[in-house]
């Protein structure tokens, strides 16, 4: 069973995708908890997310090595 602390608002969740850049409206987040797209919980009316699953949510930034790029795919900018 998660620990209580790995429950967080929808506001929470909210803030937590808006400081990666993704920014979505508390309701939306309570939306997709509603439809069973996140695992959610309400307890006296308010609705709580898993912290884990909205950090899922956030794709980790793409790093490419310049070797694997096309080859001359920025001659034109060198100049």
């Amino acid at each position: 069973m998660p620990a209580a602390s790995d429950w967080i608002s929808l506001a929470e969740a909210a803030a937590i995708l808006e400081a990666a850049n993704v920014r979505f409206r508390p309701s939306t987040i309570g939306a997709w908890a509603r439809t069973g797209k996140l695992q959610s919980i309400k307890l006296g009316g308010r609705r709580f997310v898993r912290r884990g699953e909205v950090r899922a949510l956030i794709a980790p930034p793409r790093r490419v090595r310049a070797g694997d790029l096309q080859p001359g795919l920025f001659e034109d900018l060198a100049d």
